[in-house]
């Protein structure tokens, strides 16, 4: 499914903005005072990295705007930040194209930037019950642990996606992610899923999957704010016990962001506490920037959601 028509259907678009009231807020941070943040490196006493996950510069990326070799680049002069992790729609048919990942890769490293990992939309469903498309999806997935290991990347993320009973999904799940995972770890390439709407949404379920997978090279990608299981009715998981029950087996933690008050905080997610469970869990590696909301532009939203983590980070 096209990652902005999941996004739509999991309810973190415009209608999930609208359902929870947050069009009328008031109060909110001004784009001339947003810009003004997040320019300078990290501090020193930092518990973790940052990282900028490419789906924060949609917008720009669709309307031809900012090109995808030019990312990297971006992100580094922009906002400071010297490790990316991509969206393989920008390059959906690139993954065996090993000229145009050689530019990726000589870009990023002209300009002293990490690739980090892919996440990967658009190349089926991996938990679907219908056997023949969830293993052709399997099979499209593939390449992209490839082209990751191309890349530098250490991960790629995944979508635990499909419709049916709840065991039902979660044994096809295991069974595709085993398959990515023992053939990720030939090449050292992390598999992780995100709780990314639905049944992955569902922290306790995603865990699950994962112990069964029971593979090293096999993980979760925790975000911040993507707990909502469905959005009629309404069922959202409990975003603090989720980030807790996915933490065990993270490679790496997504900081979802949407709108900013005056104050600087996010109006979706309390990062201070999703920061602390974070740390409690030991946790060095990068947190990945991912701007989603509507009232900054992308690049204002980009540097209050910096801003945002650091502080964080320096409060807990």
């Amino acid at each position: 499914m096209e990652r902005r028509k999941f996004i739509q259907k999991s309810g973190m678009g415009i209608l999930g903005m609208a359902a929870l009231g947050l069009n009328g807020c008031s109060d909110l941070m001004s784009e001339e005072a947003a810009l003004q943040l997040g320019t300078a490196p990290l501090p020193a006493q930092m518990p973790f990295k940052i990282s900028l996950a490419q789906w924060s510069l949609n917008n720009s990326l669709w309307a031809g705007k900012l090109d995808n070799l030019d990312f990297a680049q971006y992100t580094k002069e922009t906002f400071q930040i010297d490790a990316v992790e991509y969206v393989n729609q920008f390059f959906i048919d690139k993954a065996k194209d090993t000229a145009y990942l050689s530019q990726m890769k000589q870009r990023a490293a002209d300009h002293g930037v990490k690739n980090l990992l892919i996440m990967i939309d658009m190349e089926g469903n991996l938990a679907s019950l219908d056997e023949s498309a969830r293993l052709q999806a399997v099979d499209n997935h593939y390449k992209w642990i490839d082209a990751a290991k191309f890349l530098d990347c250490h991960t790629i993320r995944v979508n635990a996606i499909g419709k049916g009973e709840r065991n039902a999904v979660a044994n096809a799940m295991v069974d595709s992610l085993g398959k990515l995972s023992e053939y990720g770890a030939k090449e050292e390439i992390n598999v992780v899923v995100e709780n990314h709407g639905g049944y992955s949404s569902d922290a306790a379920w995603l865990s699950g999957v994962i112990e069964q997978v029971n593979n090293p090279f096999c993980g979760t990608l925790p975000d911040f704010g993507n707990f909502l299981m469905n959005l009629f009715p309404r069922q959202e998981y409990d975003p603090l016990k989720g980030l807790k029950e996915l933490m065990p087996y993270a490679k790496g933690v997504s900081a979802k962001s949407h709108d900013f008050n005056s104050a600087g905080e996010n109006s979706h997610a309390d990062f201070e506490a999703m920061i602390k469970i974070v740390q409690d869990f030991g946790y060095k590696g990068y947190i990945g920037i991912e701007y989603e909301g509507y009232k900054l532009s992308e690049e204002a939203g980009i540097k209050a959601t910096k801003d945002l983590l650091i502080r964080s980070a320096i409060n807990t």
